[in-house]
């Protein structure tokens, strides 16, 4: 795991571009703390860098940027590919040889033979610059899960990218505000992708690779994998049996590393499966929690539920208030793009890191495939009050107390936009209106201006629910910030749901099968019984998060921030009229340059 940048600027000498690209890859540093490089080319006016995190093939022989085929290829890589060995093995068969047990070897060799079509075959996440120097063109490439993050800029000037946007200070010319940026976070709690703070950087779809031709400066953009919700397995039994044999599979591979691995315990149901299954797999497995006194907030009951039937060494770490206080600051310095969430990402990678793990595995993906959230309860009648209700009484909804039924007024935006911000949405544009001293006819143009999103009609109810929280919901917050958060302390997150053939298996059950239940995720929970203690599914669903409200309502940091905006949003959340995650919300908003 790893941060990468790089230019491309004609118009300026090489020296000028390394200075860039150096402080690029300085500020990613934290992503990258145990190794840099740089690949330059004089000719092409081109700079690869990067930052390296080791997790595979620790030795320099895992250097990067690394090159291949006497040079002809260069690659600036973040991620890890999971089938890698087997991929090694059949290039092996077709005659390349390597000379490093590195992933990163493997991408080269398979694009050297395979051309675009090996990024098809790439089983991980992964976000990776690859250069042809004989063709003269640049690759830029992301994960068909959008689990690595990979931003661009496209101008006149030429070509950049970098694993975070904040990267991009570096760049003079790429400094332009994006002048929407705040109503899309006060609307979202994130920015939805291909929203950014700077109008000039935009991420790259997941699934697509963009090809930068060095002689003209044109780019193509092209889909190489995609998801899709094709609903075949409509047998419960062999559905459950998939998903213990795909899943356990996922698992096994995500624990490659040659650098210390554990799992994320909350004690929730998902991260208690991932937990159990690695344990198979690795006798000495390494877990690591967060808990805290107060008991409404604490999992620690479950967490030792399911320790006891771990071997190796688990590790619960007590979050205080104070130290709370104490990370604040640095936590929203350490943010890249702002969002309401990632706070709690931060500590337990922190404390991962003090505990020698450079490489964790997570729960991420289990609610947003088989239900575990609220909205797939309130997908149904959403539905029918978007079909049954004028645009006129929806948008009528704005001006009642409640601030569900003030939410009925996204109903009015056409397709999953609406339907979206209704389920999960922040402030309703009239709120975001008064407070940016815009026109509130304004902030609908732009929230029904961006994301563009398909037409998901043609899914089931609960399938739209799911299509949308993976789609915006876990792409756009917490993959982002999971993905900033942990980098931020030096650790790699692992997502073991959202490998490729199981996420393929998940969206291929069909709804009446996969939904039902007494309990939310009963087809998951049904799948592992046999190995799950009954008080681990057989209780009230816990979100990962803080006692945020007590502790910020004593946050001086937060407190503090000067401003007739700033003390009143304070003093609304103080009295109880503004939730935490919306005063986080306008507190990130309003001190973002300072982050």
């Amino acid at each position: 795991m790893c941060r990468i940048a790089g230019l491309v600027n004609p118009s300026m000498p090489l020296a000028a571009i390394k200075a860039v690209v150096k402080d690029m890859c300085t500020v990613q540093k934290h992503g990258g703390p145990d190794d840099e490089g740089m690949y330059s080319n004089e000719g092409n006016h081109l700079v690869l860098g990067h930052r390296r995190l080791s997790i595979i093939d620790l030795s320099m022989a895992g250097h990067q940027p690394m090159a291949y085929d006497n040079g002809r290829y260069q690659i600036s890589y973040n991620g890890e590919i999971y089938n890698y060995a087997e991929l090694k093995n059949s290039l092996k068969k077709l005659g390349c040889i390597f000379t490093t047990t590195s992933d990163t070897e493997v991408i080269l060799a398979a694009f050297a033979t395979w051309g675009t079509e090996a990024f098809a075959k790439f089983n991980g996440m992964f976000a990776f610059a690859l250069l042809d120097n004989e063709s003269g063109h640049l690759f830029l490439v992301r994960d068909a899960a959008g689990i690595k993050p990979l931003y661009f800029a496209h101008t006149k000037n030429g070509l950049a990218f970098a694993s975070e946007v904040r990267a991009f200070k570096s760049i003079p010319y790429l400094q332009t505000p994006n002048p929407y940026w705040q109503v899309y976070l006060m609307a979202y709690g994130h920015l939805p992708e291909p929203v950014t703070t700077l109008i000039d950087v935009q991420p790259l779809k997941k699934g697509w690779y963009l090809k930068y031709t060095l002689s003209s400066g044109q780019i193509q953009q092209q889909a190489f994998n995609r998801y899709s919700y094709m609903e075949q397995i409509d047998n419960r039994e062999e559905a459950i049996l998939l998903i213990q044999q795909t899943l356990a599979k996922a698992i096994k591979s995500h624990l490659l590393s040659d650098a210390p691995i554990g799992v994320f315990l909350s004690g929730g149901l998902d991260s208690s499966i991932v937990s159990l299954l690695a344990n198979e797999y690795q006798d000495q497995l390494k877990t690591i929690s967060l808990y805290f006194d107060d008991s409404n907030y604490s999992e620690k009951k479950y967490q030792d539920i399911v320790q006891q039937k771990l071997n190796g060494n688990q590790y619960q770490q007590l979050l205080t208030e104070e130290e709370f206080h104490t990370g604040l600051p640095g936590i929203i310095r350490a943010m890249d793009l702002p969002s309401c969430d990632g706070i709690n990402t931060w500590f337990i990678s922190k404390y991962a890191r003090e505990r020698g793990l450079k490489a964790v595995l997570s729960g991420i993906g289990g609610d947003e495939l088989y239900g575990g959230y609220p909205s797939f309860s309130r997908i149904q009648p959403a539905l029918a009050a978007k079909q049954h209700l004028p645009n006129a009484l929806l948008r009528a909804g704005r001006y009642t107390g409640l601030k569900a039924l003030r939410r009925l007024c996204y109903l009015s935006i056409p397709g999953s936009v609406g339907m979206y911000l209704f389920l999960r949405g922040q402030f309703i544009p009239s709120e975001i209106a008064a407070y940016l001293n815009v026109e509130e006819q304004e902030v609908w143009r732009i929230l029904e201006t961006q994301p563009q999103l398909p037409d998901i009609t043609n899914l089931t109810p609960k399938n739209q629910a799911s299509w949308l929280e993976a789609n915006l919901y876990m792409q756009n917050q917490l993959l982002r910030d999971v993905d900033v958060m942990s980098m931020a302390n030096g650790v790699e997150i692992r997502v073991p749901f959202l490998e490729a053939a199981f996420l393929k298996l998940s969206l291929k059950i069909c709804s009446d099968i996969k939904y039902p239940g007494a309990f939310k995720k009963q087809l998951l929970i049904d799948s592992f019984i046999h190995k799950l203690p009954e008080q681990i599914w057989n209780r009230p669903k816990m979100g990962f998060t803080f006692p945020f409200k007590d502790w910020l309502t004593k946050d001086q940091y937060a407190e503090g921030k000067s401003g007739a905006k700033s003390i009143d949003n304070h003093k609304k959340f103080m009295e109880g009229n503004l939730h935490w995650s919306q005063f986080l919300t306008v507190f990130l908003m309003e001190n973002h340059t300072d982050a």
